[in-house]
């Protein structure tokens, strides 16, 4: 595939050529720009510490600041103080059953007793039904108290598995008093200052990933038959008397729906009321900056190129 030029324009470039001072036409003009992301407080309280500086790059996952929580550390100490209570409440069903086991034990014992007498005809027949009713009754006690026992427990675990969440919420409110950049990218603006109250959902400054830029340029509908997506651009940057800086992009959107051609862009047809909006990918070194003219010239492509000059 051949590769098409773009042109980053300056109120000189736009009427000539650098090199011959030809009238160029251009197939279509914009200006760069970048991804931008506000990124707003997660939780509400005073900025205790706030370190983003316009300007200047940070990393993703990068700490920029911290909210005041003391109050929510204090909740959690509180609910740590409970839970541990909870571990004093819980019944351990052998030990409390153990003196039903004793007695079962010895109600067992008399009833091998009673059996021997009423094999020997020294006892009677009520008395070994008098032991094994007492024996029965007994295992009643035993299982009731450990049903019980057992239901009170369950309702401890119960209750400590719901402090358990409400833990695991806690430390997520803490964490998030913790302020992490999202991106990388670069400061554009700072809306909040150290010391300043924030709120939940109010933002605290903009982000623009300038590594990765886009030009916005507009093409009449004619021209857009002529453009499609993924395909490769030379992107040719113009800073005065350095000369020009060229970059490798590539068509990474076309719009599905025209506007009114933007005041500030100019088209090969300049009569055209319509316009479709692309974008060009572009991988920043640096020296691209955002609202920065770009500009497709015509006859740097074959036909079925954007730029096409056809004979």
């Amino acid at each position: 595939m051949k590769r098409l030029t773009v042109f980053i324009i300056t109120g000189t470039l736009l009427g000539a050529t650098a090199c011959s001072g030809k009238k160029e036409l251009l197939f279509a003009s914009g200006v760069f720009e970048a991804t931008e992301i506000v990124v707003s407080s997660e939780a509400t309280g005073r900025l205790v510490e706030f370190t983003p500086v316009e300007g200047l790059e940070i990393a993703a996952g990068d700490v920029v600041g911290k909210v005041d929580c003391r109050q929510i550390e204090l909740q959690r100490e509180q609910l740590v103080t409970r839970m541990n209570g909870l571990q004093t409440r819980v019944t351990d069903v052998y030990t409390q059953t153990a003196a039903l086991n004793q007695q079962i034990a010895a109600a067992e014992k008399e009833k091998r007793r009673v059996q021997e007498l009423l094999a020997g005809g020294s006892a009677t027949g009520k008395q070994m039904d008098d032991v094994v009713a007492q024996i029965e009754v007994l295992k009643r006690q035993r299982a009731a108290a450990a049903q019980s026992m057992k239901i009170g427990n369950r309702v401890i675990d119960d209750e400590r598995a719901a402090m358990e969440v409400q833990l695991a919420q806690l430390d997520d409110q803490i964490a998030r008093c913790t302020l992490k950049s999202p991106v990388s990218g670069t400061v554009l603006v700072k809306y909040a200052q150290q010391g300043e109250f924030t709120a939940t959902g109010k933002a605290l400054f903009k982000l623009a990933d300038m590594r990765n830029m886009f030009l916005r340029a507009y093409v009449t509908a004619d021209q857009l038959s002529q453009v499609k997506l993924g395909q490769t651009v030379k992107v040719r940057a113009d800073f005065g008397p350095e000369g020009n800086r060229d970059y490798d992009g590539r068509i990474a959107w076309v719009a599905t729906k025209s506007e009114f051609t933007p005041k500030t862009i100019q088209t090969r047809d300049e009569r055209a009321n319509q316009v479709y909006a692309v974008k060009v990918a572009v991988t920043n070194d640096g020296f691209l900056k955002l609202g920065m003219y770009g500009a497709i010239p015509m006859g740097t492509g074959d036909a079925g190129n954007p730029g096409a000059e056809h004979k």
